[in-house]
């Protein structure tokens, strides 16, 4: 095709001018647009390089491309696609359509931070031209497959100049059916649509569904594009489509940044393919430029071949790009792009009946599933039809003055459909009979009639379904609005072969292969892991628990069996779905080429992250000692711990820090012979860390009595350890000392602190509390004083016994009056801030109350009963100067010492001296410095 003559269209310009005149009321205007868009026709028709404008997803657009590469076969194919994403399409015979091809980018470099990860898909169905342009170029051999749209990096540079605006991409319609669901296989990736053909113009896109009488612009399309160009020949198809794409772009809102991005896209496409055609010295005659047909209509200065001017392409940012097929759906495709449930669906559908009625041969890749192998090398296509040669012909007038064909009823295809969903209805819980059935087939045509149909299309036998079948009622998981989606085709989920996986997840495949499971098979599975018997199914299990870290939720998730420090599984079962969560998967692949590496790199990231928190610091530890058993990595994540923790300046994490601290410190005093280097340095730094921050933490309205109480936890829990290691117990006495807090349940949980360190004895706190009941106005902050109390067992579990005194004094001393009205604030107290020490508290009141209800009027507390005097020594250490009585006392030990130190003897019998006793006679200060410390003790 050479182009086209002078005054090819003129008649179609006379047309279009009339109209104007006659319906216009400034035909100038309206003259001007409809002469615009016949020249963009025009333009496009006499390029020397083919313009092939198609439609997303469009079967009318598939068959057109499947002819016309038939008929042209061309041998260089420019294809409006991300042109980084070219060396994975030879992958796609290794999957089940539909899949998407996707770039994708978890560390950023040159983008803001909160973007990460950068996803890009480009959805690819069978139903659609770009495909049958892929299958085309791969298999036919000297075919060269050239994608020239911006590369995935340049998308997002893009993103960040125009304040990401829509520009044929999007992240879905969250109002559409199911769409938290379905756009599970994309994610909030950015979705590259090849054919945007939606009007930007809202006004303009009511007009047409008003008159079209439809409801949204999926049904629109089908009755007014897809049907009529389905039959239509080459020429008609591309004139009909670069029509369209003409009068959307010149209605479209006259955004300059919609408009810049739009026109620097085609200059980026046209400045890739001239600088092809100049390296390979091609023939624009025999290559095929395939865009969306908003592109195909342009009216930048540079269209074309010939053009003058160049585009400067910006360098890519320092992001790493990976790249990959995940799974994808028609679901997905309509959630992401904004497309009525179900429209994906149907041109599924009517793509098959447009094979059949046209007796096109697509083109499939070769080793697809569902294609039969061979391995004889394919031969190049013999021409079925004359390509034309000669200059384009107005097809366009013709089309638009002549009346739609209309299709006669098909009554057999319809009375299969309304049978098949009264059955499906009838499955799934409706009572649907014969009558429903022609109940659906008589109102289908009705709907049809009333909107100038004169055979239903699949839309109207949907409304009819929902009309006569589902009434006012849902009785299953599904409506009959979906059961049609699924008769017509169903939500198709595509699958990527296990050639086309990356490494990783091939490898996760292999070390799974001894559960003998179909794991890329969608669904739910269980696996049985019997490790007792079978010891090799360890690594399975070791695996598992990796992926339950790094996988979604639900993808592998443990029936039975834990995952503990210092434990060994003995027998695990597990619900597996890794077929369903194939994306999630497959991502994991993008960060590493093993399990290993991935959660080693992720654990890393978390610990060094800017906003990490020393608890967050430590579950990294904690899993890098749980999933990898890697010492090395837990010792160099507990040191950036250390660091975390020395330069954090509030108390928000106490409790998750002292619980993963106790946890790591009992697995290592299990497990190592001695504790790493790092633990100690974190106890001992902890302890001088939060003695600092005790005193303000009493005061700070931000810190909760939960955290104070973790603090207490860390430092009476660690003091042994802290202070072997060099650490002073006057700073915690001195930290004590210095707060003064305010609060109630502060307050109580400072005394019990006290009660520990020994400087508030229990007479008094006993004391205080009682002097609490006593107050009248006291009295209603008194469960604000339980709640620190109860906190308290968290550092001091030794006051469990108090509590329950102070529980059972209230509701003995509180009179009715007082009582009633303050349980439910107890209640609600201790189920607020007592739940972790609750069993502690049950444990403790069920060893103090009787067993039976018949001993209660007998029982008196423990705490009433007479208090035994304390005890004193029969002779005091005044009495019997150097202590020397207390060791005689006991002389086995003093033997035993004296044994150890190479002294002879007996005790104290006649003449001669035990070597206990000739040893204090010698070394008296030693006795008398032991009896300082038992008479302090």
């Amino acid at each position: 095709m050479t182009g086209t003559p002078e005054g090819t269209f003129t008649a179609l310009r006379t047309q279009l001018q009339d109209a104007a005149t006659t319906f216009a009321d400034g035909p100038a205007a309206l003259e001007g647009i409809l002469r615009g868009i016949v020249d963009d026709v025009e333009r496009a028709v006499s390029e020397p390089l083919e313009i092939f404008p198609v439609c997303h997803h469009s079967p009318a657009s598939a068959i057109a491309m499947a002819r016309r590469l038939r008929e042209k076969q061309p041998r260089t194919i420019y294809l409006e696609l991300c042109e980084d994403m070219a060396p994975l399409l030879t992958e796609l015979r290794n999957c089940r359509l539909p899949v998407a091809v996707q770039s994708f980018a978890s560390e950023i470099e040159g983008f803001p931070a909160d973007w990460a990860p950068l996803s890009v898909v480009a959805p690819v169905t069978e139903a659609s031209a770009e495909y049958q342009a892929i299958a085309y170029a791969l298999d036919t051999p000297g075919v060269e497959l050239v994608l020239v749209d911006r590369s995935s990096d340049h998308v997002f540079q893009w993103e960040t100049g125009t304040d990401g605006e829509d520009d044929g991409e999007g992240d879905g319609d969250p109002d559409a059916p199911e769409a938290a669901e379905q756009t599970a296989l994309h994610g909030d990736a950015v979705g590259v649509e090849i054919g945007d053909l939606r009007p930007r113009f809202a006004e303009l896109e009511e007009h047409l569904l008003r008159h079209g009488r439809v409801r949204h612009w999926s049904e629109w399309w089908h009755q007014y594009v897809e049907l009529p160009l389905g039959d239509s020949d080459h020429d008609t198809y591309r004139q009909v489509m670069l029509l369209i794409g003409s009068l959307f772009r010149r209605l479209a809102p006259g955004d300059p940044r919609k408009v810049r991005v739009d026109e620097d896209r085609e200059r980026y496409m046209w400045t890739r393919m001239r600088e092809h055609l100049a390296a390979t010295g091609a023939d624009p005659a025999d290559c095929l430029y395939v865009c969306g047909a908003f592109h195909a209509a342009s009216r930048v200065a540079e269209f074309g071949v010939h053009g003058s001017d160049t585009f400067t392409i910006s360098p890519p940012s320092g992001t790493k790009w990976r790249h990959g097929l995940i799974p994808s759906s028609h679901g997905a495709i309509e959630a992401q792009f904004g497309l009525a449930a179900g429209s994906v669906s149907i041109a599924a559908t009517e793509w098959a009946k447009n094979v059949r009625r046209t007796g096109v041969r697509p083109f499939r890749l070769e080793g697809q599933a569902g294609t039969k192998k061979s391995t004889k090398p394919r031969k190049a296509l013999a021409p079925t039809a004359p390509a034309s040669a000669g200059p384009a012909a107005d097809r366009l007038t013709g089309f638009l003055q002549r009346p739609p064909a209309l299709d006669a009823l098909d009554e057999a295809e319809l009375l299969g459909w309304s049978v098949e969903i009264v059955r499906a209805a009838r499955r799934n819980g409706y009572l649907a009979s014969t009558a429903d059935a022609i109940a659906v087939f008589e109102t289908s045509i009705l709907l049809a009639g009333m909107r100038d149909r004169a055979k239903p299309t699949p839309y109207d036998f949907q409304d009819a379904a929902v009309t006569c079948i589902e009434k006012d009622a849902v009785p299953g998981r599904r409506d009959v609005g979906r059961l049609v989606e699924i008769m017509m085709g169903g939500d198709r989920v595509g699958q990527v072969g296990y050639d086309a996986l990356p490494p990783l997840a091939r490898d996760v495949h292999d070390r799974l292969a001894p559960l003998d499971l179909k794991l890329q098979q969608r669904g739910v599975q269980r696996a049985l892991l019997d490790i007792a018997s079978r010891p090799e199914l360890a690594r399975c299990s070791d695996l598992l628990w990796m992926l339950r870290r790094l996988l979604p939720q639900g993808a592998a998730r443990p029936i039975m069996g834990e995952r503990r420090l210092g434990e060994h599984p003995i027998q695990e079962s597990w619900d597996l779905a890794l077929g369903t969560h194939q994306r999630a998967l497959i991502e994991l692949g993008y960060e590493g080429v093993s399990i290993e590496q991935v959660l080693e790199q992720r654990l890393r990231r978390a610990a060094y992250a800017p906003q990490a928190t020393a608890a967050q610091v430590l579950e990294a530890v904690e899993d890098a000692t749980l999933y990898l058993r890697s010492r090395r990595l837990a010792d160099e994540l507990g040191t950036r711990a250390l660091e975390v923790l020395a330069s954090e300046r509030s108390v928000d994490g106490a409790p998750e820090v002292l619980r993963r601290v106790r946890r790591l410190l009992a697995h290592y005093r299990t497990a190592e012979p001695v504790l790493p280097p790092w633990i100690e340095s974190f106890v001992k730094t902890g302890y001088a860390h939060y003695c600092t921050l005790l005193p303000t933490a009493f005061t700070d309205d931000d810190a909760t009595v939960r955290q104070v109480a973790a603090m207490l936890g860390f430092l009476f829990g660690m003091e042994g350890l802290a202070l072997s290691l060099g650490c002073d117990r006057t700073q915690l006495e001195l930290a004590l000392a210095q707060s003064h807090p305010t609060e109630p349940s502060r307050t109580a949980l400072l005394w019990a602190a006290q009660t520990h360190l020994g400087t508030l004895p229990r007479t008094a706190l006993r004391a205080r509390c009682a002097e609490l009941l006593g107050n009248p106005l006291v009295v209603p902050a008194y469960p604000r004083y339980l709640s620190g109390f109860v906190h308290a067992l968290e550092p001091v579990p030794g006051l469990a016994d108090f509590v329950v005194e102070a529980v059972s004094n209230a509701f003995a001393l509180l009179p009715d009056a007082v009582l009633l009205p303050w349980l439910p604030t107890l209640i609600g107290t201790l189920r607020a801030g007592g739940a972790e020490q609750a069993p502690l508290l049950i444990r403790e009141a069920g060893r103090v109350f009787p067993a039976r209800l018949t001993e209660l009027d007998s029982w008196v507390p423990p705490w009433r009963l007479p208090q035994e005097p304390p005890r004193v020594p029969v002779e005091s250490a005044a009495s019997t100067p150097g202590g020397l009585p207390l060791l005689a006392a006991h002389p086995a030990t003093c033997d035993a010492l004296a044994d150890l130190l190479g002294c002879d003897g007996t005790w104290e019998t006649g003449e001669a001296m035990s070597p206990g006793a000739a040893l204090l006679s010698r070394h008296p200060e030693t006795a008398t410095a032991l009896e300082a410390l038992l008479t302090v003790g």
